[in-house]
């Protein structure tokens, strides 16, 4: 039997194939018919269309903040990824978001079966962001885990005997990106698009004062409605990009609020793990820490860490029954 770890995320799906490794990353989008609600393209085909097509075309995110918001595509998309890496009847291991609500997990379990995946399993993304990272479980080692998704942040101090304090934040990438298109509006009277967006906050996205990047971007003047050209810093855009961060420690330190003295202590000693592809702004750790007063461990690869923990337990069926959501 074919297994495979799934993180079916707001912006980006990425599958682990046990034996293989991660054996997919595309854009969480379909492209369909308004009026027929034929399919046109999936993933990142379908993402390179946003903002570019005709009126009766729809370009769509079937995730959002977390949350399956369209069971009708998300299955479509999912099963367009699934047969490109397995056949159908794959067994599969999905990352959820930390406290994802039985109602959420129902809408996973449906979707899963109309894209032809025989059995399901759902474990929660702090746990898999830490086993990612090679971070040691145990009952006696708690754990402090950051995962900050796309539309989703999740905040979690847990050990290998269950979750101590965490929760679950509708804050992610995307509210960066929306942020920024505000921003750069106000500022310079240019219209851009998410996915010019995405590519500055990506490309000069800082949140150093000084950082000194700067890059080119393309948009639509707001006063003549002409296109028109302006060089963005990474100064230019610190204000969104620290904002959303802020907010991220903000709930950080609330949960840490709610931990027991002991487990405060070894908080204090072992630090705090971030994983999700927003780590990779410049400054991030040397911020975070100086914000947390902790010391910051910052994923080799965030964008995929939690993917791998999940690889990591399909081969592992004791720790799987530990750490999986009934």
């Amino acid at each position: 039997m074919i297994k495979l770890a799934i993180d079916f995320g707001t912006a980006t799906t990425k599958i682990y194939k046990l034996g293989y490794g991660i054996v997919l990353t595309e854009a969480t989008c379909v492209t369909s018919q308004k009026d027929t609600g034929e399919v046109r393209a999936y993933g990142n085909e379908a993402k390179r269309l946003l903002g570019k097509t005709a009126d009766l075309t729809d370009v769509s995110f079937p995730v959002w903040e977390g949350e399956i918001v369209s069971e009708k595509r998300a299955a479509a998309v999912l099963e367009y990824f699934v047969q490109k890496v397995a056949k159908r009847g794959a067994e599969a291991l999905f990352c959820v978001p930390t406290g994802c609500t039985a109602a959420s997990r129902e809408k996973y379990l449906r979707v899963a079966k109309s894209a032809g995946i025989s059995r399901v399993k759902f474990a929660e993304t702090h746990f898999l962001s830490a086993l990612g990272q090679d971070v040691p479980l145990s009952e006696s080692n708690p754990v402090f885990a950051i995962d900050i998704g796309a539309g989703k942040t999740s905040l979690s101090a847990f050990s290998l005997d269950g979750t101590i304090a965490g929760l679950t934040m509708n804050v992610g990438g995307n509210n960066i990106d929306i942020h920024i298109i505000d921003h750069i509006a106000e500022m310079f009277n240019l219209k851009i698009g998410s996915l010019t967006s995405e590519k500055l906050k990506n490309t000069v996205g800082s949140l150093l004062c000084d950082s000194g990047r700067s890059t080119i971007i393309n948009g639509r003047d707001v006063p003549t409605g002409r296109p028109r050209s302006v060089s963005v810093a990474s100064e230019d855009i610190l204000f969104p990009v620290r904002t959303y961060i802020d907010k991220i420690i903000e709930y950080a330190e609330l949960v840490l609020r709610k931990l027991p003295a002991e487990v405060s202590a070894a908080m204090c000693k072992n630090g705090v793990y971030f994983s999700g592809g927003v780590c990779a702004l410049e400054g991030f750790a040397e911020y975070m820490e100086e914000k947390l007063q902790m010391e910051v461990h910052v994923a080799q690869d965030p964008e995929t860490a939690v993917v791998s923990g999940g690889g990591r337990v399909l081969g592992n069926n004791a720790l799987l029954d530990r750490i999986m959501m009934e």
